[in-house]
């Protein structure tokens, strides 16, 4: 268990941390929700129907969704884009291990030693994983924001909106990009701090006595 722990530390501590704010959202979204249709003149709802509702899903998925875009572009960005001194980006003046063609070494994954389709599949897994990711949360988020636009519409006894209309819908579209626009900010962050700015033991950091210029992990 020790040895577990110590080769899995850092995708546990982030399972953890996920879980557990997962939990603090499901509290707090639950209490501000009943909270709002309590205003509307409306019953406060049990639990388990909070996990169904709009509200839920809609708060949740957005989330996910430019998590998984902001990720997936940054995997294809780094392929063909640089950036001269970032920890985060491939040396300007040489080629990466990343760049070479794989071979079936003895301690290769099975998709390079089968090689054919499940390697050229392989070879971009990570890109295409991710992006099927970002579409799924992406039609998640667009579902549950249509139902939760019209659960509050029923309380006002208005028509309900198709998922024809709501795809224009200028609230869909804000949630989207009130939260894109802060993943791309917080990858140019790192991307542009990590020249100057050091983080001592960490592999996002160059070592502290690099060049300011020196480009690359």
């Amino acid at each position: 268990m020790k040895t577990f722990l110590r080769n899995n530390g850092l995708s546990i501590c982030f399972l953890a941390l996920f879980i557990g704010a997962l939990l603090g959202q499901i509290l707090f979204g639950f209490k501000e929700h009943n909270k709002e249709l309590i205003e509307e003149g409306s019953t406060a709802i049990e639990l388990s129907a909070y996990l169904f509702s709009g509200h839920f899903i809609q708060s949740t998925f957005e989330n996910w969704e430019s998590e998984f875009l902001q990720m997936a572009l940054f995997v294809v960005f780094t392929i063909f884009l640089m950036q001269k001194g970032s920890s985060e980006s491939k040396d300007l003046d040489k080629e990466e291990e990343v760049d070479r063609e794989p071979l079936p070494r003895k301690d290769a994954p099975w998709p390079v030693k089968k090689g054919g389709l499940i390697l050229s599949f392989y070879k971009y897994s990570l890109t295409i994983v991710l992006f099927i990711l970002f579409f799924a949360s992406l039609l998640l988020h667009f579902f549950g924001s249509l139902k939760d636009e019209n659960e509050h519409l029923a309380l006002k006894g208005m028509p309900l909106e198709s998922a024809a209309d709501y795809i224009a819908d200028s609230r869909f579209w804000f949630e989207s990009f009130q939260n894109w626009q802060s993943e791309f900010l917080s990858v140019f962050a790192i991307v542009v701090l990590s020249v100057y700015l050091r983080q001592i033991g960490s592999s996002q950091s160059k070592p502290v006595d690099a060049p300011n210029m020196e480009t690359g992990g």
